[in-house]
């Protein structure tokens, strides 16, 4: 037995030694794999208080839900369906990017100790700061404008592209010889645009929205440019005067315009999903005016579009939108499924259409629609998101004092 002591003193040490590999703190550059091979680059650092930031020009997304199992890593969002799984070996996470609710996957790969976004290797042959007139164009050759904003910097891009629909959000890249480069990953969406870019034109564009979607585009550089209004997209169809809806919450209470809550208060109705950083966007600045206005006259109801096959994981995405923003406001089940824009055209009837989300209904205190805003023109468009809130604050004042 004294000869066996040792040997089992030699197990518990070695078993005490035996420790979890760690994620090494600092920068480290990510690569999601889209279509073609093509790689779509963002930047992050892990911290060392557990969490990692996920970078895009001035935008700063802090995710704070990783764990260690053995060298198995995962990463989730706190709002968003989408999950980092990978194995850690070394320097390097690699696995898949997995958003289970729309069954879609990508596979990524993540490197400590590089900060650089893309890998210019030519000085910049072109300027493409200022406004453009971009034209995508769908595989079918259907096309749809959009407008971008950019600032170059030596080589250095930043920028957003705004639709009709919605932004692009924060842009970052580089103008390599001539070749435009721009990513963003913000959790739920990634975007990759590559261009042939002269001082006043984009061409041969491609617009990759993760594994799943390809377009290409078109520029001109064009300052007076302008989208339609986004105020005039959506409207009620003639022979509606109201609008309504009844649809539930998670505790089963189904809610209406009539519920005693709205009653002679302005109304502000949020058509959205938890999945949509447009909306997200738009949810933050919601949370803020609340925030803000305490004792305002004005209240909110948002009925959210979910991809979940059940109501339940649909449920669970809308608590944890409201536990991150500490929203009061209700949130009901508008759909759940699908985020067809036709299917909840039927579900709300009075509506011409629905195209974008997010969409608002502002009803004043007498139940008539005052506006129905299309899309949301968040932080990412600078002056054009300012310009937004001043406009909505000052019309809900107006709205307030009738």
């Amino acid at each position: 037995m004294r000869f066996l002591l040792p040997f089992f003193c030699a197990l518990i040490l070695v078993s005490c030694g035996d420790t979890e590999p760690q994620i090494k703190t600092g920068d480290w550059r990510a690569t999601l794999e889209l279509e073609d091979q093509i790689l779509l680059p963002f930047n992050l650092e892990f911290k060392a208080d557990g969490t990692a930031v996920i970078r895009n020009a001035d935008e700063r997304i802090t995710i704070t839900n990783i764990s260690i199992q053995g060298d198995t890593v995962t990463l989730a969002h706190p709002v968003f369906a989408g999950v980092f799984e990978g194995v850690l070996s070394d320097d390097m996470i690699k696995g898949d990017f997995v958003i289970a609710n729309m069954e879609r996957s990508i596979p990524f790969e993540m490197v400590f100790g590089d900060g650089e976004r893309f890998k210019e290797t030519n000085t910049a042959t072109a300027d493409v700061s200022g406004t453009w007139e971009i034209t995508f164009i769908e595989d079918d050759w259907s096309t749809y404008p959009a407008q971008g904003v950019f600032e170059q910097n030596d080589n250095s891009v930043t920028g957003t592209i705004r639709t009709e629909t919605g932004d692009y959000r924060y842009l970052e890249g580089v103008v390599d010889g001539s070749d435009l480069k721009l990513s963003t990953f913000d959790g739920a969406h990634s975007f990759l645009f590559t261009a042939k870019v002269t001082d006043s034109t984009l061409k041969a564009g491609t617009f990759y929205s993760g594994n799943h979607y390809k377009a290409g585009f078109n520029g001109k550089l064009n300052p007076q440019y302008e989208l339609t209004d986004p105020d005039s997209l959506t409207f009620l169809k003639p022979g509606y005067d109201r609008f309504n809806f009844a649809f539930p919450d998670a505790a089963g209470k189904t809610w209406t315009l009539d519920d005693p809550q709205f009653k002679d208060k302005v109304v502000v109705v949020q058509l959205m999903g938890t999945w949509c950083p447009n909306c997200l966007d738009e949810t933050e600045y919601f949370a803020d005016y609340i925030s803000r206005n305490p004792n305002s006259e004005v209240e909110f109801i948002a009925l959210a579009i979910d991809f979940s096959k059940t109501p339940e994981p649909a449920f669970k995405a809308i608590d944890r939108l409201k536990s991150r923003f500490d929203l009061k406001y209700p949130i009901v089940l508008a759909q759940y499924g699908t985020d067809s824009k036709s299917e909840a055209s039927d579900k709300l009837p009075m509506l011409n259409a629905v195209l974008s989300y997010p969409t608002t209904i502002v009803v004043d205190k007498k139940g008539e629609v005052r506006k129905i805003h299309t899309g949301f023109n968040g932080p990412a468009t600078g002056a054009k998101y300012t310009e937004f809130v001043t406009s909505f604050e000052a019309f809900l004042d107006d709205l307030i004092a009738e």
